[in-house]
Formats: C-alpha cells, structure tokens, sequence
C-alpha cells in the first residue's frame, strides 16, 4: 500500500498537514494543472465544481467585479490554502472572479469529492472550516484597508503578502496588474513603485518585481499585513508549522 503521506509532494501546506488516512481518501481523486498568468478559475455567478490547492509559486486573486467591469482585490491565496468550493455544499455560486496572478502549479479536486471527504472526517471537516474563517478575515482586512489606508501602504502590503506565497525574492507583476488588484489609477502605481525603488526596497523591471529590503516593506506597510498573518498562524497553527519548516 503506498504511503500517501510521501507520495504527496509537499507543494501545498494545507494539504500537507493531513494525516496518511484523510490523505488516502482524496488522493485518488487530486489531479496535476498548469496555470498561466491570467487564467481564470471561475467568474461570478458560476458554480464552483472544483478545489484548487496552489503548489509552490503559484498566486491565485478574488476579485471583486464593479458595476463598470473594475477588478478589486478582496483575498489573496497561494500555497497556504485552497480556492474554491471551501465550505458550501450543493449549488455554489462563486460571488466573485478568481485569477492566477503567479503562474504555476495546482493541484484540483472535484468539490464534491472533498465534500465527502469532510463528511467522512472531522479532522478534515474541521481544516478547512478554519482555513474559511481565515480567509474570512482576509477579505474582511482587505475592505477596511482599502477604506483607511493610503496606497503606499496599501501597496507594500500587497507586497509583502505575495512575496510570502511567491516563495521566493522575485516575482512576475506588471504595475497594470498591481493597479488592477488595488482598485487605483496605473499612475498611482508607478509613483508609489519609483518611490521604493529609489528607496532600495524593491528593484521593478520588466513586469518583474524583487524585493530587496523586505523589512522596510514591513516598516511602511499598514497594520493589515500583519493582523492577517497573525490570524491565521492563531488558526492554523500546523499549517504555520509547514511554512517554519520551508516547504
């Protein structure tokens, strides 16, 4: 009998904190995909058929569609969790747009099939309504951010929040994409990026970000950032656990 424990490529902390039983029974059914930048996992009104579970570097948005077709970012999810068809059951209407912002790998699994698996396991059960509650908790920070807060700080939380589920010193963003994800004029943008550029806390060319300095991101960055992190490392202590180890 394989170990499912080990079969599983440590690609996703949330998964990786299920034991070799709750692995066995969605192991059968979690499948390989590849993503593009600006792919879309499902549009508003859709019904939510399948999980995805973000591996490695892959960065998936919820966007919030206005009446006049602007996107504004209410959540960001990578390797820490899951998107999609989290906690409800039968018909699940997506209320927003979910787009990969950093191309990669996930895995996916028919909602239905991680239905039954939460249905037959507390402990699985048990997971991902806490990892619901944390992402909650994002998206609640993320409403009172883009009210109280000024778009640097807005900014370098973004920032910081992507260069942790990036999992690495630079990723792909062009400032178009990062207008777009905080609701503001592309100019906005570039001001606000020349200015950390000329501060040394970040290096833009090319659609590609480094970060440089992560503790003066950290220093200009509004109290959101790490009201969030907190919150879910509160939640999800053995999740948190994975991300101590490196993987």
């Amino acid at each position: 009998m394989p170990t499912y424990a080990h079969a599983l490529p440590v690609q996703n902390r949330l998964l990786a904190t299920l034991g070799e039983e709750d692995l066995r029974r969605i192991w059968p059914y979690l499948r390989k995909v590849t993503f593009a930048q600006g792919d879309v996992l499902f549009e508003p009104g859709d019904d939510v058929e399948a999980t995805h579970f973000p591996c490695h570097h892959t960065v998936v948005s919820l966007l919030v569609i206005t009446e006049n077709g602007e996107e504004i970012e209410a959540a960001t999810i990578g390797r820490e969790g899951a998107v999609g068809g989290i906690v409800s059951s039968g018909h699940k209407p997506a209320f927003g747009r979910a787009l990969v912002q950093i191309p990669g790998e996930a895995f996916v699994i028919a909602t239905t099939r991680l239905e039954e698996a939460k249905a037959a396991s507390p402990r699985v059960g048990d997971l991902f309504a806490r990892f619901a509650d944390a992402l909650l908790a994002q998206v609640m920070q993320s409403s009172a951010c883009n009210a109280l807060h000024n778009i640097e700080q807005r900014c370098c939380r973004w920032l910081l929040a992507t260069h942790d589920r990036a999992g690495g010193e630079t990723f792909r963003l062009t400032q178009g994409m990062l207008a777009d994800m905080l609701g503001v004029q592309r100019t906005s943008v570039t001001a606000v990026a020349t200015s950390l550029q000329a501060r040394g806390l970040i290096r833009y060319r090319r659609g590609r970000i480094d970060v440089l300095d992560r503790r003066g991101l950290e220093t200009l960055a509004c109290r959101c950032y790490a009201a969030v992190e907190q919150h879910y490392a509160r939640l999800l202590p053995e999740v948190e656990a994975e991300r101590a180890k490196g993987r």
